[in-house]
């Protein structure tokens, strides 16, 4: 790795309390190999300790002899080590022990113990008449003028230093006046019971000065949970503001193991470890002051971070001969790449996309892989992943077809957020990220199988939606019925006159018919006879008339009956298993699903044929021998003339014509005469059929009109049932939104019934002739459904959407007649008027313009109708707070571009700093409030060289934390505001660095 290219800020552990060997008080270190056991528990230190604050009281002989050791080549792990001076107030806590305050150091100025012994010797403590500076001679000094029995020089050191007292307000009047204080060293209070802050809360009247005390800290000594809750503000007795507003900013809590015996040294109480986020210098100390939520963590283990196969841990370009580092090391955080326009930033982005497969030519056409592509054949991108997988792609296997199905990262190139936010109007491609969001936000085990949202949408909402169309093919059906029945009910009437003229024609047919035979003479007797017999053989023919129908429609049943058995049935079979494919039932089951009819219909039907044939070839039957005188009859003494067959019962009536001397133009006419009312009774007989139908349609239109409605009511329990599914489907995203806070629960998913009451209207003026009427004008429908129909329609109840239409209908039912196009007072008219009133049933129950609309809200408008700034918003908003579930790295160009900086600053900025530390967060930026605010743990700085003719020009990179001052001077230098966001921080926090 370049050392200019450093990974930037990383979880290290820190010990910044621990004594040594030879510490001024309670030493318990053996004399003979103390230091040895020391630097060996420090070497030997798992996970290892990389910084140690040595620490002593007013002393700073301990630190320099352990740097020393680190001089001579002992604790290689440590890379940093730095005084911390104790302090001891003059105010002691409830169990008399004094209040400790730290001075802890940086060591980057080579003068520093000295710098540091000229700030503590403006120290001073008055005692025994005398006032003595906080130097080691003053300090022996004090130790001797306190116990005249000391004898060496060492004792008289430990006795002072236990005596030795400052004054809070000395110490700041020292701070005041030393700006080398000021720039290098900062204060840490002990928040513990026993010689920190927490021992002055049982005197009341003490309350002040400990406030003043904590106040003047920087950071705070403690390794409770609770101490770090206060002090970040995370305390529900007080917030955050208030926590600044009293004591001056947020305090980040640090922990040491305070060892004064081999068996304390980097083993603190509880594991209780000390991490810090940075690199491993001073400076990391200052920057958890300005960021102490997310620098600083005390445990057992650093805070866990995205998955180490989700996190890039470097990239390397093979065959880019204008790259000058071609190995890139990459932070597990939030890396920011910045440099001026055209330095290469992009081509940064681009080439991890590459390597990540998330890289799409069609997609990217202004990229820079697209616009230098000439000149990067041969450059393959691979990229090394924290569980040491690689994945990679070279630059001429690139083609036109899109990114992987599922890229490594989820790039947001800019040509992405350009077209996802573009002021032309919404693209379905944020939709369809936010259904994304919102699938993978269900686990596994409840997505049912389906690989995207619309999936799972349709096998939730399958039923629901099959319900409604089920009903609404009802309601379909219900206004064809209605139609029919009502042409029953007013054909009624014209049905009975005809059946009462035919009946009348019969009557008459009977009458001309026995006139006729009358006519040729014979006596009565006979005519009698004639009459009898030849009535029988109307009826008898009339009965295969009925046979000879039946006869038809039995043809017509099998062959239906076959139809369904080779192709609806087995139609529909093939359609539910369609449907159905992911109940996955078994193949063995599934013939059971198969419809069929019950027992053997073709038997049955075959039967019922036969028996059919059977009783036409026994009514027809078989003419009989010819009598052997006229005078003798055909039928068999004491036969019932309605059991005789046909051929009997015209062999008789045709001996009786004979006999009664019927002659051949009158047989001729009679032949006709039986004809016509043999015709005339089957009409008859059809026209009961049809008047019992007539009489029981009034019924019939009133079951239907309820019918109707119910189905009306079904189909809006139906989508009830669509929207409940729907939420469930949204509920768990609609839990994170309302745990979130900020500009995050400006978010809602919402489900809702669209309603086109235009649409609806319009469907109905076109049944409407409204030049008629009072009441109805072009557009008066949509106005009276929008007051009257709309709220039902929307948001209503199936009962109240029922009662609504209801309620419409009493109405306005007599305007709606006002405008039948027909004339309903012309009975020409009357069944064009009947048929219209179906047309109109069917529009007022119809159900077509009611649609379930879902999707996203940003304080309360429609995502398609935000302006491309607040889209920008929203999309960032969804990738940083609500897609919890993907934890890819997530990499972004220029984010800012269709964003203000005060929305990135409101809006962003703490988005940014909560989702680093969930998933890697690589992004392209000019902003410095992404940056400096965010707290970028990397900062990858581009440079482009001079032009070159025929080639691409050389790009470098140099890379860091913030921590680093090359780094934080480039950030100045490069990002409009940069400084000034620098100082904001501090200023924002109030921290006084």
């Amino acid at each position: 790795m370049s050392e200019a290219l450093q990974r930037g800020s990383l979880w290290h552990r820190w010990d910044p309390h621990i004594h040594t060997p030879g510490t001024i008080l309670s030493d318990q270190y053996p004399a003979n190999d103390g230091w040895e056991q020391f630097l060996a528990r420090i070497e030997a230190s798992d996970p290892p300790v990389r910084v140690l604050g040595i620490t002593d009281y007013y002393s700073t002989a301990t630190y320099e002899m352990a740097r020393a050791y680190k001089a001579a080549g002992r604790m290689p792990n440590v890379e940093l080590v730095f005084p911390n001076v104790e302090l001891r107030l003059g105010i002691g806590t409830s169990n008399g022990n004094p209040v400790n305050v730290h001075l802890l150091v940086s060591p980057d100025d080579t003068d520093h113990v000295a710098r540091l012994h000229g700030f503590l010797a403006n120290l001073e403590f008055e005692a025994l008449g005398e006032r003595y500076r906080c130097t080691p001679e003053q300090i022996r000094a004090l130790g001797r003028a306190h116990d005249r029995t000391v004898a060496s020089a060492e004792q008289a050191l430990e006795v002072g230093t236990n005596q030795f007292k400052i004054d809070l307000a000395n110490l700041r009047d020292a701070f005041r006046h030393s700006a080398w204080a000021q720039e290098n060293v900062l204060i840490g209070v002990a928040a513990s019971s026993t010689d920190g802050t927490a021992g002055l809360q049982a005197d009341a009247s003490l309350a002040r000065l400990r406030r003043e005390i904590e106040g003047a800290a920087h950071v705070i000594f403690s390794g409770r949970p609770g101490d770090r809750s206060f002090w970040l503000g995370q305390n529900p007795a007080m917030s955050a503001q208030d926590v600044i507003a009293q004591y001056g900013g947020l305090k980040p809590c640090i922990h040491g193991s305070d060892a004064h015996r081999p068996g304390r040294v980097a083993a603190p109480d509880h594991d209780r470890r000390c991490w810090l986020k940075g690199d491993l210098r001073f400076e990391t100390l200052r920057q958890a002051c300005l960021e102490p939520d997310i620098r600083v963590f005390v445990g057992v283990a650093a805070p866990p971070a995205a998955p180490p196969s989700q996190t890039i841990d470097k990239m390397t370009v093979g065959g880019a001969t204008f790259l000058s580092d071609p190995v890139v090391p990459l932070n597990p955080g939030l890396v920011g790449i910045i440099g001026a326009r055209g330095s290469g930033k992009t081509a940064l982005a681009d080439f991890i996309a590459v390597g990540a497969e998330a890289f799409a030519l069609n997609s990217n056409r202004l990229s820079f892989i697209d616009r230098a592509r000439e000149h990067l054949g041969g450059t393959r991108v691979e990229l090394d992943w924290g569980d040491e997988t690689v994945s990679g792609a070279a630059i001429d296997d690139l083609g036109d077809f899109g990114e992987a199905a599922e890229p490594h990262v989820r790039y947001l190139s800019q040509q992405f957020v350009d077209r996802l936010c573009s002021a032309e109007g919404m693209t379905d491609e944020l939709l369809e990220e936010i259904q994304r969001v919102i699938f993978m936000a269900h686990p596994t085990e409840e997505r049912q199988g389906a690989s995207n949202f619309t999936e799972l949408l349709n096998l939730r909402a399958d039923a629901a939606r099959t319900a409604r169309s089920h009903y609404e093919e009802e309601l379909r059906e219900l206004s064809n019925e209605f139609v029919v029945e009502q042409e029953k009910v007013a054909g009624a009437p014209g049905l009975r006159a005809q059946l009462a003229a035919l009946q009348e024609t019969i009557r008459k047919s009977h009458a001309d018919r026995l006139a006729l035979v009358a006519k040729s003479g014979g006596n009565q007797d006979r005519l009698d006879a004639y009459t009898t017999v030849a009535n029988a053989l109307q009826i008898r023919r009339s009965q295969f008339e009925q046979l000879e129908r039946r006869k038809t429609a039995l043809e017509s049943l099998a062959a239906e009956v076959a139809l369904y058995k080779t192709r609806w049935f087995p139609d529909q079979y093939r359609q539910l298993q369609q449907r159905h494919q992911t109940a996955q039932i078994p193949m063995d089951v599934w013939p059971r699903f198969m419809l069929k009819f019950e027992g053997d219909v073709d038997a049955a039907v075959l039967t019922e044929q036969r028996a059919n044939l059977t009783a036409l070839a026994s009514l027809s039957g078989v003419p009989p021998q010819p009598p052997a005188t006229p005078a003798t009859s055909v039928l068999l003494a004491g036969a019932v003339l309605t059991e005789q067959t046909i051929s009997v019962l015209a062999s008789e009536t045709k001996r009786l014509e004979g006999l009664i001397g019927v002659d051949k133009q009158a047989s001729q006419a009679l032949t006709q005469l039986n004809s016509k009312i043999a015709a005339d009774e089957g009409r008859a007989a059809n026209l009961a059929r049809q008047i019992e139908a007539a009489n029981k349609a009034p019924a019939r239109v009133e079951e239907i009109r309820r019918d109707r409605i119910n189905a009306y009511q079904k189909v809006f329990e139906a989508l009830v049932a669509e929207q409940d599914q729907l939420r469930a489907l949204y509920a768990p995203l609609t839990a994170r939104i309302e745990a979130e806070s900020g500009s995050a629960r400006k978010l809602a998913f919402i489900v809702r019934r669209r309603v086109d009451v235009e649409q609806w209207g319009e469907w109905g003026e076109q049944f409407l002739d409204l030049r008629k009427g009072s009441t109805l004008r072009r557009g008066t429908l949509a106005e009276l459904a929008t007051r009257l129909l709309l709220p039902s329609w929307s948001g209503g109840n199936p009962e109240t959407v029922t009662q609504a239409l209801a309620q419409f209908r009493e109405k306005y039912d007599a305007a709606l007649t006002e405008c039948c196009p027909y004339n309903l007072r012309d009975p020409a008219d009357a069944a064009k008027v009947r048929q219209w009133a179906g047309q109109i049933s069917a529009w007022l129950y119809g159900t077509s313009h009611i649609e379930i609309a879902y999707g996203v809200q940003y304080e309360s408008t429609d995502v398609e109708r935000l302006s491309p700034g607040t889209r920008g918003i929203v999309l960032l908003l969804l990738y940083l707070a609500i897609d919890l579930d993907d934890s890819r790295p997530l990499l972004i160009d220029q984010p800012e571009e269709n964003l203000d900086p005060k929305s990135i600053f409101d809006e962003l900025v703490a988005r940014f700093r909560n989702a680093k530390q969930r998933r890697q967060i690589i992004i392209v930026t000019h902003n410095a409030n992404l940056i400096v605010n965010a707290d970028a743990d990397q900062v990858i700085v581009a440079t482009c060289g001079p032009h070159r003719p025929g080639e691409l020009p050389e790009i470098s990179y140099v890379s860091g934390g913030l921590e680093d001052p090359n780094i934080r001077a480039r950030v100045c230098d490069i990002l409009e505001g940069g400084e000034h966001a620098f100082k904001e921080r501090a200023k924002r926090l109030r921290v006084r660095i």
